[in-house]
């Protein structure tokens, strides 16, 4: 069976920890296998999880659908734009769901882009042909898609380091 051992650290003001430690039969000659955590078998479940997802089309690379909308990606912002400007400016082109405008936490200006999401795929797509270039508060915005589905073909290397300009780690043996 389990049983329960605290473990407190008298010279730092933290909880006390409990950990379980299995008992070994003392046949074997060895003592008590500590455990902390979860994630052990015996506690593990059999049921898996399951997530949500977007269903796709199958018609390869292009575009892909959040799971609430269409969403272009604005680059080249203004940093002294407000949410209401760029909500002004994109709702010429049909519905405007839904702005994200992030700020810098030291400064409090715009970081420069902004996700604009869109219902239709329609609305997106007249967004991106005709803002992109387009002049806002003085600076020249460009205007993508945020999400991208991949052309299909699996990649070896799909890390986060190459998508950022990095050069890629050599490959280990």
């Amino acid at each position: 069976g389990l049983r329960s051992k605290r473990v407190c650290f008298s010279f730092f003001p933290l909880p006390c920890f409990q950990t379980e430690m299995a008992e070994a039969s003392m046949d074997e000659g060895t003592r008590g296998l500590r455990r902390k955590g979860r994630g052990f078998a015996e506690s593990r479940s059999e049921d898996t999880a399951t997530y949500d997802s977007v269903p796709t089309d199958g018609q390869g690379p292009g575009p892909a659908r959040s799971v609430e909308g269409w969403i272009v990606f604005v680059t080249g912002v203004h940093e002294e734009a407000q949410e209401d400007q760029i909500r002004d400016v994109f709702a010429e082109y049909g519905t405007v769901k839904n702005i994200h405008l992030n700020l810098d936490r030291r400064t409090g200006f715009v970081k420069g882009y902004a996700l604009v999401e869109y219902e239709t795929f329609k609305e997106a797509e007249r967004a991106i042909e005709e803002a992109n270039g387009l002049e806002v508060l003085g600076q020249p915005v460009q205007v993508s898609w945020a999400f991208v589905r991949a052309d299909g073909a699996s990649s070896k290397r799909r890390s986060g380091a190459h998508r950022r300009g990095r050069s890629p780690s050599p490959d280990r043996a």
